[in-house]
């Protein structure tokens, strides 16, 4: 190839290998998975010896003695980087169970969880709450197969549990060994197929992997010969330079999550932050008058500030939270407004408790608090804050329904679990996992995405990126806009528990009104 420059056939080397690299990393990797390992499948070989013990007495209900008792260890885990949620997996709707189990030539005799790496999974394994999604018995159509129900177990990730098996020989199955566990179970948008994969024996890289490795270090040793020509020719889409995120306090983790995995992948960039709220970041970013700024806002800007250009980025959800001392778990939207015009101050005219109400809410430079006027109150204002503490009116203050702020959501969420009555509202997420509240139904409706993207749940916003002016197509602001609605973006986006736009069944929703 006496033609072709080996400068060239370097560079066209780096591309093809850094873009595969790229594409295992992001798009494959860094998807949903679910998996499980069998760590324990094994069966008494005496139970006639002398030191037996406890074997021997292996019993069923009626106690007669099980038949070549053995014993299985089942871990299911998230081996994903994205959460796993309930409405996560592939099943008929009203199908509590997520994950069935068969076990051939074998009948199950009792099943039990050992080990949640978050105590929180309990609830999915309680009969009083999830009656039919944990269970056993026998196939209907192969008596002699025993089947273990699991539960659709909300897993974060790295989360796992495990359960163990004890079962018997099934009437009519001969000695031998038994056939292993068959895992059935797949996850709506997973990575291939989406269906649980077994993880054990992963000991090493695959040999294309390895291949790969090498050619990237044979590219690095060569990097004198082929630096310019990548520089000049290999649009990567990583900027370098500084950028400053602010504005909503209730999309920050989004943020801080998507800017520290671009900085893995492009270290010339640097992030700092400002998140003081959705109001606040506009006026800064107005005020700076720079292509280094992004503002992040729940809800469209409004009539103000002409020069700022916004781009949807997701659709978050918002949620009211109330104290549990309050007694109550629905509420209408027309019971919500009298609270907060005032004609109800007590819990017990809506069912509730006798105990007072008490407001705790953001100041309003707040895009949630803005949200949450224009969907839930109908575009009401809130009460005037009357309150420091949340639990008396101040001197000289007006009258009326007791009501604090809170500079952030985080602060609103632990004002409302620490005030006996005290009713609030924040982003989802980070309500969901906050101890000591209550998250309210609204008209009947919990707050899921499917309820708002169908319009039966009114308590949303759009979530807006705003530049002034249009930022150069090379620079780091534009670079991290299109991070955020890539692939990697996206999942960063659903693993916070919100929809990126582009994902919505009715995207016109995260349009500006």
């Amino acid at each position: 190839m006496p033609d072709i420059p080996w400068e060239i056939l370097l560079a066209m080397i780096g591309v093809l290998v850094t873009a595969g690299a790229f594409l295992w990393e992001f798009l494959f990797v860094g998807r949903k998975r679910l998996g499980y390992r069998v760590q324990m499948d094994t069966t008494p070989t005496d139970v006639s010896s002398l030191h037996a013990g406890a074997w021997r007495r292996l019993e069923r209900e009626d106690s007669t003695p099980l038949a070549d008792p053995s014993f299985v260890l089942l871990r299911i885990e998230n081996i994903g980087v994205t959460k796993i949620d309930e409405t996560d997996y592939a099943v008929p709707a009203g199908d509590p169970v997520g994950i069935r189990v068969r076990f051939p030539g074998r009948k199950v005799s009792g099943i039990v969880p050992t080990e949640l790496s978050d105590p929180n999974m309990a609830a999915f394994f309680d009969p009083n709450e999830n009656a039919t999604g944990f269970g056993m018995g026998q196939d209907e159509a192969s008596p002699s197969v025993g089947v273990v129900k699991l539960p659709k177990v909300k897993l974060n990730r790295s989360a796992h549990y495990k359960v163990l098996v004890v079962l018997e020989r099934a009437d009519g199955n001969g000695a031998g060994s038994f056939a292993d566990p068959e895992v059935h179970g797949t996850i709506t948008g997973g990575v291939g197929d989406g269906r649980i994969t077994r993880t054990e024996g992963r000991t090493g890289l695959p040999r294309w992997v390895t291949v790969l490795v090498g050619l990237l270090v044979f590219v690095a040793l060569t990097e004198p010969f082929v630096l310019g020509l990548v520089d000049q020719d290999v649009p990567l889409d990583c900027a370098g330079g500084n950028l400053t995120l602010v504005g909503s306090t209730a999309f920050a983790p989004v943020l801080r999550e998507a800017a520290a995995a671009y900085e893995r992948t492009c270290p010339d960039a640097g992030f700092a932050f400002d998140f003081r709220g959705s109001f606040e970041g506009l006026r800064s970013l107005d005020e700076a008058a720079s292509p280094d700024v992004l503002a992040f806002s729940d809800g469209a800007k409004g009539d103000g500030y002409p020069l700022l250009l916004p781009r949807p980025i997701a659709f978050p959800l918002f949620t009211m939270a109330v104290n549990p001392a309050a007694g109550v778990q629905d509420l209408s939207l027309e019971q919500i407004r009298q609270i907060y015009d005032g004609r109800i101050t007590n819990w017990a005219a809506v069912n509730g408790n006798d105990l007072p109400v008490r407001l705790v809410g953001r100041p309003g430079d707040s895009g949630t608090r803005r949200t949450f006027e224009n969907r839930v109150l109908g575009g009401r204002w809130e009460p005037a804050r009357n309150s420091d503490d949340c639990e008396s009116v101040g001197s000289g203050a007006p009258s009326g329904v007791i009501r604090c702020e809170r500079p952030t959501t985080d602060d609103v969420l632990n004002a409302v679990a620490q005030t006996p009555g005290a009713l609030g509202y924040g982003e989802l997420e980070a309500a969901s996992g906050h101890d000591g509240l209550l998250l309210l139904r609204i008209g009947g409706q919990e707050a899921t995405l499917e309820a708002a993207d169908h319009g039966a749940y009114p308590f949303w916003e759009t979530e807006y990126a705003y530049t002034h002016g249009e930022p150069d197509a090379h620079s780091l602001a534009a670079s991290f806009l299109r991070y955020l609605t890539n692939e990697v973006g996206r999942d960063i986006i659903r693993a916070h528990g919100q929809r990126p736009c582009v994902e919505l069944e009715n995207p016109v929703l995260c349009h500006p009104s």
